[in-house]
């Protein structure tokens, strides 16, 4: 096949997709250059469906060569490791918005890999990954309801601005992530800088408006260089055996779903399950896995049945209640801040931890290196669900709830003002619903139990759709299995003033404006109700920190002075530090940050400092220390490491005939700055403050 290349102008770059010339065994492959920016993905599946399972076997990959950047590696292998955090986020925003666009029953091992070879400072990849990865399935022989892309929308000086630059990007109060159909919008990820809830509404559609370009030139592809599709999976038309099942378990599956608490709930479908088996397990012999899904087929039309045409909830709530919210403050006596936030089935332990510049996190990444100065870290341990499971590292799905509470809580954090490095920990202890969005509420109200001076509390809330031909439901605070029935995951955080953050996951197409407006709507109804309760627990910040959170000042040296508190080698710095026990933080613009759990050695620190970057005053009176004695005076340090010279003629109110008739080397006296010159050479007299402190010699 002879290589294809379609492209179109993108947000003033140029965007092009080639297939048919690199990584031609792969199932599909689409290389894709936006700007300098170049991201190669392919998409392949097994010839054949995995047995005996139930589920779409997809995996996405997303990994970034630092080659990309003109980088080698750091670490003693000189190579890529485990998967960053942004590929981790950024295989996440490639397979949520593709996963549901596979044909049901497709159970053939399938795996999408995107490799970052070029990055252009400017473009991040993540984008031109999300599309390529639509293209690389659209051109394959792999079924797919796509084509699908994706779009960055920000919004500078009140217009909105596609894929902006990092500069851009830096002035903008939105930086959304849209991928969506040519129909729907079909994902969302992102966040806002506390922006009414009308204007995140706008940017959606305003991003899905702007990405129809990238669908077109997919479709183009596919008709000039796509592969014949395979079949898809032929789904068992109802017969016999389901219409038993729902015979039979029907009348079983109403006690189930009248229970409204989840592990209760829980086991009375299971029974029902065993008893529905063992009621056909005479007349369809062999057939359990078959009568299991018909169970579930049932399980899923009765849950969907009651909320939309009874506006009925499997815990007894309407359509737009809250759960009732629990909260606890200050439980753990030796962390800085820490709230138990209980919303229903749902808790959450939230813990905030105040460090120093020492405590940051640096970040090499290809666009280049930084800092974190706050950082928010999310567990979800098998037993908040009643499991059992091997305790390993944090999940994909660990790292993305972290990352959206992150995200949502990062524009009402404390300025300049508060010079601390910030961690949040979320503990899941119990979930059934949202536990990201109890990570929201929990961080905030720990923030506040710390005595951060945020701006505004943040709440965030889930919120789920059930749509059955002409009728739906909208859910607010939706469970666990709400979600996994509903066609909509759509999680809001923000203040009572706007938006902080928006996570969105459509299974459906056709969602439209009016059902947007109308999810957000509801959405900000619950999140000032969750903000209310929160207000009822706390409504401001401690006014004072904890007892063992550090404590940091902040004073301002002369920069030229700098080199003088660091020393040679450190030496200087390195000494107050072993001496004083604190942490000593000094920027290039001569702010110094000294930080400590013990006010005597904070102080002492801070006095040290002060002397050694004081600059003399002329007029003003010194206790120094005589240092050289020569014949023309003496030299006298009158601050550590400045040195004055007092002339002879300065020393005494009568004429001396040598300096060492009235002083010796290690004498302590009293002098006055008469004058520093433009080369900083001080000179001093004995005799004028003699005559100031009204001492006679």
């Amino acid at each position: 096949m002879e290589p294809k290349v379609v492209e179109c102008e993108l947000a003033g770059r140029r965007f092009s997709i080639e297939t048919g010339r690199l990584a031609k065994q792969a199932g599909g492959s689409a290389f894709v250059r936006y700007g300098d920016t170049v991201v190669l993905v392919t998409a392949t599946a097994q010839a054949s469906a995995r047995e005996n399972v139930d589920f779409l076997p997809l995996t996405v990959d997303y990994q970034e060569k630092t080659f990309a950047a003109g980088k080698i590696p750091g670490g003693f292998f000189k190579r890529e490791g485990k998967p960053s955090e942004k590929e981790v986020l950024t295989s996440r925003l490639i397979d949520r918005p593709c996963r549901p666009l596979f044909p049901e029953g497709w159970h053939s091992e399938t795996q999408i890999v995107a490799t970052v070879l070029s990055a252009e400072k400017d473009c991040d990849p993540d984008m031109v990954a999300l599309c390529g990865a639509s293209a690389a399935l659209t051109v394959s022989d792999i079924p797919f309801a796509g084509p699908i892309a994706g779009i960055r929308v920000g919004r500078v000086d009140g217009k909105f601005v596609f894929n902006p630059t990092a500069e851009e990007l830096e002035k903008s109060d939105i930086n959304l992530i849209v991928a969506g159909s040519r129909d729907a919008i079909v994902m969302v990820e992102g966040g806002a800088k506390v922006v009414p809830d009308e204007i995140m509404l706008e940017a959606l559609f305003a991003a899905h408006e702007a990405l129809q370009p990238i669908i077109d030139l997919q479709l183009k592809l596919q008709k000039e260089a796509g592969k014949a599709k395979r079949p898809s999976p032929v789904l068992p038309e109802p017969g016999k055996l389901q219409a038993r099942v729902r015979e039979v378990a029907g009348p079983l599956c109403k006690d189930a779903l009248a229970t409204t608490t989840k592990l209760e709930r829980y086991a009375k479908f299971d029974e029902a399950k065993a008893a529905t088996k063992a009621a056909l397990a005479a007349e369809f012999p062999d057939q359990e896995k078959a009568i299991s899904e018909a169970f579930g087929d049932l399980k899923y039309e009765a849950v969907r049945s009651m909320i939309v045409k009874d506006k009925k909830r499997l815990d007894g709530r309407g359509l737009a209640d809250i759960r009732p919210i629990w909260i606890d403050l200050g439980l753990l006596p030796r962390a800085h801040g820490s709230a138990v936030f209980t919303r229903g089935e749902t808790q959450a332990l939230v813990t905030t931890t105040l460090g120093t510049s020492a405590d940051q996190q640096r970040i090499d990444s290809l666009l280049g290196e930084s800092k974190k100065t706050f950082m928010l870290h999310y567990n979800f341990p098998p037993f908040s669900v009643g499991e059992v499971k091997f305790l390993r590292g944090p999940s994909r799905r660990d790292v993305g709830h972290g990352a959206l509470a992150e995200r949502a809580l990062t524009p009402i954090l404390p300025g300049d003002e508060f010079p601390y490095t910030i961690r949040i920990v979320s503990e899941v202890l119990e979930s059934n619903g949202s536990s990201s969005m109890a990570t929201v509420c929990g961080g905030s109200l720990s923030l506040l139990d710390a005595g951060a001076k945020i701006k505004a509390p943040v709440a965030g809330i889930a919120m789920g759709l059930i749509k059955e031909g002409d009728k739906f439901a909208i859910l607010s605070d939706i469970l666990g299995d709400e979600d996994h029935l509903g066609d909509m995951d759509f999680k809001v955080a923000g203040t009572a003033e706007g938006v902080t953050a928006l996570q969105m996951d459509i299974k459906i197409d056709g969602l439209t404006r009016d059902v947007m407006k109308a999810a957000l709507e509801q959405a900000k109804a619950g999140r000032l109700h969750i903000l209310g309760e929160m207000g009822k627990a706390i409504a401001a910040p401690r006014e004072t920190l904890s007892d063992y959170a550090p404590r940091i000042t902040t004073i301002k040296i002369n920069k030229e002075k700098i080199r003088d508190v660091i020393g040679p080698g450190g030496k200087v710095i390195r000494a107050l530090v072993e001496e004083t026990g604190c942490t000593i933080d000094i920027e290039d613009d001569g702010t110094v940050s000294v930080a400590s759990t013990d006010a005597a050695s904070m102080k002492k620190a801070i006095d040290r400092i002060l002397g050694i970057t004081a600059e003399a005053e002329v007029g003003k009176i010194y206790e120094g220390k005589v240092r050289k004695i020569v014949d023309f005076g003496a030299f006298v340090e009158i601050m550590p490491g400045t040195d004055g010279l007092l002339h002879i003629s300065q020393i005494s109110t009568e004429r001396i005939r040598a300096v060492t008739d009235v002083l010796k080397e290690g004498d302590r006296i009293r002098v006055k700055v008469l004058e520093v010159d433009r080369s900083g050479k001080i000179r001093l007299s004995r005799r004028e403050a003699m005559a100031d402190d009204g001492v006679q010699e």
